[in-house]
């Protein structure tokens, strides 16, 4: 037979984990029960603010992410020679095409151009009137930004 001192050391064994964890120096039972209910409360606390920080943290990731994938910027400026074009959007097979459609449509032919499509689209170029008779002032800086953009966004989507 299994005497009665036998059958308890187990739970006090467990019962001085418990209490070491807790760092209690109580050995009431219920005040070390008290006290690791407590502190499983408190982690469980903590676990749910990780857990809202890191969805927190995931949606701004996305946020961030979708905004450089749907970002694009062209900017035109009148030069000497005609017009300096710049434009980055995401990559999109075609985009320089489209680009190039656009400065055909306008009457602009391309002198000089930089292009880069690794991870966007990247393009700087020195733009000017086909036609020498046709005068550079006849073109707006406002209407080629707005042709290219149009170029960029639909070729994106």
């Amino acid at each position: 037979m299994v005497s009665g001192l036998q059958k308890r050391a187990p739970l006090r064994r467990k019962l001085q984990n418990l209490s070491s964890l807790t760092k209690m120096k109580s050995v009431k039972r219920s005040s070390i029960f008290m006290e690791a209910l407590l502190q499983i409360y408190m982690l469980k606390l903590k676990l749910e603010a990780v857990q809202r920080e890191y969805l927190h943290l995931m949606a701004l990731k996305t946020e961030y992410l979708n905004r450089i994938k749907h970002s694009q910027e062209v900017k035109v400026e009148k030069i000497e020679e005609g017009f300096l074009v710049r434009v980055k959007c995401e990559n999109a097979g075609d985009t320089l095409v489209s680009v190039l459609e656009a400065f055909e449509e306008m009457g602009l032919t391309v002198l000089q151009a930089r292009i880069s499509s690794n991870n966007y689209f990247s393009m700087e170029a020195i733009a000017v009137a086909e036609n020498q008779n046709q005068d550079q002032d006849q073109l707006d800086v406002r209407d080629i930004t707005q042709a290219i953009t149009r170029a960029t966004e639909i070729n994106g989507h």
